[in-house]
């Protein structure tokens, strides 16, 4: 029992050092571009922050209503 434990306690550790090792070659070869930041208009959200709470007022309203 002792010695399968071990084999498998080895396996484990062998199969994680193998994992970073690949990591490591998948960076090197393959680098992650970080994308650069677009510059977006700036957009009135306070027309969709309005129309967001009109609709949660809404909804409010209409379950007390069909609440009661």
């Amino acid at each position: 029992m002792v010695l399968g434990m071990g084999v498998v306690f080895l396996f484990l550790i062998v199969l994680v050092q193998l994992i970073k090792l690949q990591a490591k070659l998948i960076n090197k070869y393959f680098p992650e571009t970080t994308p650069k930041p677009s510059v977006t208009p700036v957009s009135s959200t306070s027309d969709d922050e309005q129309r967001t709470v009109a609709a949660i007022i809404a909804a409010v309203a209409e379950f007390r209503k069909n609440k009661s």
